[in-house]
């Protein structure tokens, strides 16, 4: 099985630093961080290619060689998703969404073969096993917030890190506060939960090994 992780671009606003890139030779401000979360708990043996529209454009090539599409993105994103999914409903391929954008408004995408909403340690193990017996259904929702510390280190090797401005690690999930502007406690509740030292520990050591690897590689 061929999986390509699908990021949407961000529009001309605060959320791209468009313009601010240009000045240091950049393409984006961060990696797509749940994506390369979502890909360490796909199955090992399964291939896998990070397409961040926000670096490249998505090439004919990449579309052509997947099997499956998992596409993530925030709320800013929502045009460039909708344009996404079409063209890869176009070209015949399974498309499975998630993240924070599809689960506020999945009902606007009935493109989509399968969702996968909420916290993904939660609901993709059930659709894995069901997308193998070819039984998935099309939504996965849960209320259930998981602990993180069964949380897998994101995939820093499918990311282009020297084309970001910078990369994020993720200690912790929800907040204790309640903000009008903000919809994390929605989604992710009132209590903080985090990530062990060694957890956040291996995830850094990760990250400069495949900062280091690919700046090696690139000279």
């Amino acid at each position: 099985m061929k999986i390509l992780l699908l990021y949407p671009e961000f529009p001309d606003t605060f959320w791209s630093f468009k313009h601010a890139l240009k000045f240091i030779r950049k393409k984006a401000s961060l990696s797509p961080l749940g994506l390369l979360t979502v890909a360490a708990m796909l199955p090992k043996e399964w291939g896998k290619r990070l397409a961040d529209v926000n670096v490249w454009k998505l090439r004919e090539k990449d579309l052509d060689w997947a099997d499956v599409v998992f596409i993530s993105g925030m709320i800013a994103q929502r045009d460039s998703a909708h344009e996404l999914v079409a063209r890869c409903r176009a070209a015949g391929k399974t498309i499975v969404a998630g993240g924070p954008l599809f689960t506020l408004e999945h009902e606007q995408f009935p493109e989509v073969d399968h969702f996968v909403l909420n916290e993904a340690e939660v609901t993709l193990p059930e659709f894995l096993r069901d997308f193998e017996r070819d039984t998935a259904r099309r939504v996965y929702a849960s209320s259930e917030f998981p602990d993180l510390r069964r949380t897998p280190p994101p995939l820093w090797e499918l990311a282009d890190v020297q084309r970001c401005a910078s990369m994020s690690v993720q200690f912790s999930r929800g907040c204790p506060f309640d903000c009008e502007f903000c919809n994390v406690t929605a989604m992710l509740g009132h209590r903080p939960r985090t990530k062990t030292t060694a957890q956040v520990i291996a995830e850094l050591d990760g990250l400069g090994f495949v900062g280091a690897d690919s700046a090696a590689g690139s000279c």
